[in-house]
């Protein structure tokens, strides 16, 4: 007696999926992430950063926290409605790249703003409201840094864990609103709305999803009652 062969009948990865899946990938990606860092070095080291270099490179490392933070966000969705399941094997690294160019940001203001004055910085924090929302943005990241490995998940439990990190949605507000006082002394929010509009796109859609799964839950239970 011939038996079927379950493997004939398995449907196969999409593309964009084999690729995602492949050994070479992730390190490919972590590669490209790490190109706009490499540029900005380069181009301070060569002096193409304009008239203030060490403002220019501030800014530059912000925003691209910034669009990290897009990026993190943008996993779930894209899983969801482009059928990339194997997407989310990279979520852990880019949540990573984000608190990398974070930190950057935060070295590269200590250093060419405050001078590595501790105090200094201190007062700072104090002193202006987008330097402190970036600070508390900046320690939410740190935690999530330092919990996002496995051994973290197994000593705090999936489901703590999981409460953990959506401190990443309080991360995406805090970095909008450092991201508008910022701008507040230029009255220039062009960009800002941009991020606004986009980040806040992308908290919405996981407000309705949420909603959309409780539903059921709430209906089933009126029609029992």
């Amino acid at each position: 007696m011939v038996t079927a062969n379950p493997t004939l009948h398995r449907p196969q990865p999409s593309l964009p999926n084999r690729l995602l899946l492949h050994p070479v990938a992730k390190p490919l990606l972590g590669l490209l992430c790490l190109l706009p860092v490499a540029w900005l070095f380069w181009a301070a080291w060569h002096d193409q950063l304009g008239a203030n270099p060490a403002e220019a490179l501030i800014r530059s490392l912000g925003d691209w926290t910034l669009r990290f933070l897009v990026l993190v966000l943008l996993v779930t969705p894209l899983r969801t409605w482009a059928g990339w399941p194997a997407l989310a094997r990279m979520r852990r690294m880019f949540g990573l790249f984000v608190f990398f160019y974070a930190s950057l940001h935060l070295l590269a203001y200590s250093w060419f703003d405050m001078g590595l004055d501790l105090a200094e910085i201190v007062h700072d924090t104090g002193q202006r409201r987008f330097i402190l929302v970036g600070m508390l943005a900046w320690l939410l990241l740190l935690a999530l840094a330092a919990t996002s490995f496995n051994r973290a998940i197994r000593w705090l439990g999936a489901a703590r864990w999981q409460r953990l990190h959506r401190a990443v949605y309080a991360v995406a507000v805090l970095a909008i609103l450092h991201f508008f006082w910022m701008r507040a002394g230029k009255n220039n929010f062009a960009e800002v709305w941009v991020y606004a509009a986009i980040l806040g796109g992308l908290l919405g859609w996981r407000l309705w999803r949420r909603v959309e799964r409780l539903r059921p839950q709430s209906s089933g239970t009126s029609a029992r009652s």
